[in-house]
């Protein structure tokens, strides 16, 4: 028998999916997987007697957002793990029309990236209400003591295979993503060892030069953080990471479209080099997101919201993550850096499910994938977000 909560159809609407927008369109979600996509006029003539007709005027449906740079929400932070706090983060995001996402983590002591890995697992392993966890995304704590940025420096190590290697035996497939710096000593044993495990290798808080970062894309680096922040800058004869970011399409880039840690300048651009479905629209909150201006805190350090803008306490106005949510970053990368709306989605949602290897089950929308939808009106404002079919509820 249909869930009567996970059946139903959205018709006349604007479907945004890989192959074009369909105009007048129709989905149709049956106990929570897509069982038809095209146009309204082309409609079964028979669904499940459950389900219910939503008539979206016009109005676009998307796949959900897929954030995979995320550290928290609501006062909560992935690096202090309780269910209580992977709840509320998770909650707030999905309002925001996040479906699925990486809990990550801060550069931090052994033993608490070591909690976080055990209590998302066991998150994962339990009925998860809001938006899905995907998985666990490390940044740090192998990375540039030149760049921290808003990383605690105290917790900075040399990349460490063995201990990527044993966490990822004892929680398999749980790691997704690693951030390092790949100049560091260890740092090419580790791009190896990730590359043959499916991992995503991604360059971040790092001093690389152009041609150390060449010289890791050679052995399995393919990934960049929050691209122009925390890595060597381009110069016309110095390229450093930022220019072989730009330059090497092997590289897909992550984008904080805030209109503060990037200018939509420099967002256009990477736009433009980046048109084979490597940009990747992420948000890098942290626990101030969803709240007002105040005193937070990042991982273990303290930070200052004032206006949106986040910064470490004490510090020469260090950036520090961010209040952003993706359906805000969504609307940045369309009215301010000037996508079309169907690449903005791709950013948003089908290059980061490529990327961690769940475009199988979501990023996109079409038959037999998850119910992982959006419905946004013509002025880009979220209306309704289901994940698996269910609609979220506040």
């Amino acid at each position: 028998m249909a869930d009567s909560n996970r059946s139903f159809q959205i018709t006349h609407a604007e479907v945004v999916t890989p192959r074009g927008i369909i105009h007048d369109g129709a989905v149709v979600v049956e106990e929570g997987l897509i069982a038809y996509v095209g146009s309204t006029s082309g409609m079964p003539s028979e669904s499940p007697a459950s389900s219910t007709t939503i008539d979206a005027g016009g109005s676009y449906v998307l796949p959900g957002f897929i954030d995979v740079h995320v550290h928290g929400g609501m006062l909560e932070d992935f690096s202090s793990p309780s269910k209580k706090a992977f709840d509320e983060i998770t909650k707030l995001h999905c309002s925001q029309g996040t479906t699925s996402m990486l809990a990550t983590t801060m550069t931090m002591p052994k033993a608490v990236i070591e909690e976080v890995l055990e209590e998302v697992q066991a998150y994962m392993s339990d009925d998860m209400p809001y938006a899905q966890l995907a998985g666990v995304h490390l940044e740090g704590p192998f990375i540039s003591p030149k760049w921290p940025g808003a990383q605690n420096p105290a917790h900075i190590v040399p990349p460490n295979r063995s201990w990527v290697e044993a966490w990822n035996k004892k929680y398999p497939g749980l790691i997704k993503q690693v951030t390092f710096a790949p100049e560091r000593e260890g740092a090419l044993e580790l791009i190896r060892y990730l590359r043959k495990e499916g991992i995503v290798a991604s360059a971040g808080h790092t001093d690389a030069s152009y041609e150390e970062i060449m010289t890791a894309v050679e052995v399995g680096l393919h990934h960049a953080v929050h691209t122009f922040n925390a890595m060597t800058p381009l110069h016309h004869r110095k390229p450093g990471t930022a220019g072989a970011v730009l330059s090497t399409p092997a590289i897909s880039a992550e984008i904080i479209a805030d209109g503060i840690h990037v200018h939509h300048a420099a967002i256009r651009l990477l736009a433009q080099v980046k048109n084979d479905g490597n940009l990747i629209l992420i948000t890098d909150a942290m626990s101030a997101a969803g709240l007002g201006d105040g005193e937070y805190m990042l991982g273990d350090l303290p930070v200052i919201v004032k206006d949106n803008v986040c910064t470490l306490k004490d510090s020469d106005n260090t950036l520090a993550g961010s209040t952003l949510t993706m359906i805000r970053g969504f609307r940045h990368l369309v009215r301010e850096v000037g996508l079309s709306v169907e690449r903005a989605s791709q950013a948003a949602s089908l290059n980061p499910a490529r990327l961690i290897r769940i475009d199988h089950l979501t990023g996109s929308v079409e038959t037999g994938k998850q119910a992982d939808l959006l419905l946004i009106d013509q002025e880009l404002n979220l209306q309704t977000t289901w994940v698996k079919g269910r609609k979220f509820q506040a």
